[in-house]
């Protein structure tokens, strides 16, 4: 099978179960939002391999690149033939939940925000936090045209914060200074 079929040539793709959309739909603008998101997640697991340290963090991160495969592929779903992709369940909010909850146990209360930066790694997870975000508000818009699964729109809610805590974590973890944001 070629990687090029020539069919969206003018603009047209092919959501989960064969309706045939622009390229510009909200299915679409969301699906692609995660998969830049999925990317740059890869990105920033490749740059702590290595770092027997940060294992477990890559064994998550790994797990979320799973996640977000599942959560482009609901986005992704047209209106018929779509039952091959179960929603997400409730269990990945919950799993992301308790990562979150032990990393913000592990670190030192803050009251500002964060600037990013000191470390490229660190970095990255804001990187990550902030496609999320973006990815976050496209997959709302094409909820309130389309539907999808509400609880892939709560696990991408969850997953900001997850990049949040985890560049805090990082930034303790490498030893440079958390620059917090004082107006």
């Amino acid at each position: 099978m070629k990687i090029y079929t020539k069919t969206g040539d003018k603009g047209i793709t092919t959501l989960v179960g064969g309706e045939r959309v622009f390229k510009t739909d909200a299915r679409v603008e969301a699906y692609g939002s995660v998969d830049e998101l999925a990317a740059f997640t890869a990105l920033l697991g490749d740059n702590m391999r290595g770092d027997a340290a940060l294992a477990s963090y890559v064994e998550a991160l790994n797990r979320i690149l799973s996640r977000l495969m599942t959560v482009e592929a609901l986005l992704a779903r047209g209106g018929t033939g779509c039952e091959k992709v179960a929603p997400l369940a409730p269990e990945a909010v919950t799993w992301l939940e308790e990562r979150i909850d032990a990393m913000q146990a592990a670190l030192k209360p803050i009251d500002k925000f964060t600037i990013p930066g000191g470390n490229a790694v660190v970095s990255m997870c804001h990187v990550c936090r902030t496609v999320c975000r973006r990815a976050e508000r496209a997959a709302l818009r094409a909820d309130q045209e389309y539907g999808t699964d509400p609880t892939a729109l709560m696990w991408l809610n969850r997953l900001s914060d997850y990049f949040y805590l985890l560049g805090r974590t990082l930034t303790e973890h490498y030893g440079v200074e958390e620059t917090l944001w004082i107006p």
